[in-house]
């Protein structure tokens, strides 16, 4: 596949991606896996590339105030460390089941964001491991018992796979800590740099990376995360839910083709 036609699909992913508050490593991985590269070195150039997308999306949200960066300080690290951990150890492990069983929970996230949010009683940030957050105009009850090993968890696949783990930190913090979709996704966008920057390392250290194809394609990811990140400032955060559930159940297959051609 020529490297045009990769920037080309690379770009309108990331603007898919960064509107919804995900890295979309899945895709990138098997549009570059189609390309040619072997496993091991798209999971890197697709580490890259959401490293960037999310990156740019990022300074966009933060300048809205979408981003809760307390929260993302809080809940980020151990997804963070354990996205190192995965790149790491990606080269003494098969990553097929492993794909199986994240295309599975994909269609199980995305089905989730279909449902109706219940608000959350925000007596309950008073109770131990219960934290109560204002953030701008918005209250909402992070459940740190379920939120730390859930990203940690999701570090550990993402890395390994190279994915970003978006697909399930706006589930996470819209289902289960109540925060609103539009700051889900800004706050998702900072969080997916630094695991993508992580889980680039652990696979860059076992030199599976090729500049010749990652710089190129970086370069598009950062124009369609700028576009990207201001299309979602302007959308409503309903619209938001719909694409995130259905771009987030494309992903399942995706992954489930990616898994099948890795065999």
């Amino acid at each position: 596949m020529n490297l045009i036609i990769v920037a080309t699909i690379v770009f309108v992913l990331a603007v898919l991606m960064t509107m919804t508050g995900r890295g979309g490593g899945n895709f990138y991985v098997l549009v570059l896996v189609l390309a040619g590269q072997a496993i091991h070195q798209a999971a890197t150039t697709g580490q890259l590339i959401l490293m960037f997308s999310a990156l740019t999306g990022m300074i966009i949200f933060h300048r809205h105030k979408m981003v809760d960066w307390k929260l993302a300080l809080v809940i980020d690290p151990p997804t963070d460390v354990m996205a190192f951990v995965g790149g790491y150890f990606s080269d003494y492990v098969s990553g097929t089941t492993l794909k199986f069983l994240l295309a599975g929970l994909l269609v199980l996230a995305g089905f989730l964001m279909l449902l109706k949010v219940k608000n959350r009683p925000i007596t309950e940030g008073k109770r131990f491991g219960y934290w109560h957050r204002r953030f701008g105009n918005e209250e909402y009850v992070v459940n740190l018992w379920i939120a730390i090993p859930i990203t940690a968890a999701v570090g550990l696949a993402a890395g390994a796979v190279g994915i970003s783990g978006g697909s399930f930190k706006v589930p996470l913090m819209v289902l289960l800590c109540g925060v609103p979709m539009r700051i889900a996704v800004g706050t998702a966008s900072a969080m997916v740099a630094v695991t993508a920057l992580m889980g680039f390392t652990g696979h860059a250290i076992n030199g599976h990376f090729d500049p010749s194809w990652a710089i190129p394609v970086a370069c598009a990811a950062v124009v369609g995360g700028m576009i990207g990140g201001k299309i979602a400032i302007k959308t409503n955060p309903k619209k938001l839910k719909v694409i995130f559930a259905f771009t987030t159940l494309a992903a399942a297959i995706v992954m489930a083709v990616n898994a099948l051609l890795s065999r």
